[in-house]
């Protein structure tokens, strides 16, 4: 069987709080480990979409609008759907599982994870990834 489920990937969740949203696998544990006898991957997501910028707006305006929240979670293989775009933005160093650990890492990680999602954003590549799943 192929596997098709790996890093840099574009996937969709569907279940759980972020269901709709859109993440890129960061790592994959296709035999599961201790803790989770399953399948499932680290992946790294927009919690918040950027909204649509105007000509007219204001460059203050257009920053604030241009802004991403992201999110780290690790999912189970059967709560993601996986889709045929990848993500080249490089989220190895920053999301780990070490970085859920404790609440201040996650935050700093998220933060980090932000930053580099907003760069590719604003690069303007990879548009399908920044725009809000409508369902």
């Amino acid at each position: 069987m192929v596997k098709f489920l790996k890093p840099n990937k574009a996937v969709i969740l569907l279940q759980g709080r972020f269901a709709g949203r859109k993440a890129v696998i960061v790592k994959n544990f296709d035999d599961g480990t201790r803790e989770r006898a399953y399948g499932h991957c680290l992946v790294a997501g927009i919690a918040k979409y950027p909204k649509k910028v105007i000509r007219k707006d204001s460059a203050k305006k257009t920053a604030k609008k241009s802004r991403v929240k992201a999110f780290l979670k690790v999912v189970n293989y059967s709560h993601i759907m996986p889709t045929r775009y990848t993500l080249d933005v490089d989220l190895k160093d920053v999301a780990t599982l070490d970085a859920l650990q404790t609440r201040d890492k996650k935050v700093a990680a998220c933060k980090e994870a932000k930053q580099r999602f907003e760069e590719r954003f604003k690069t303007g590549k990879n548009r399908w990834f920044f725009t809000k799943l409508r369902f």
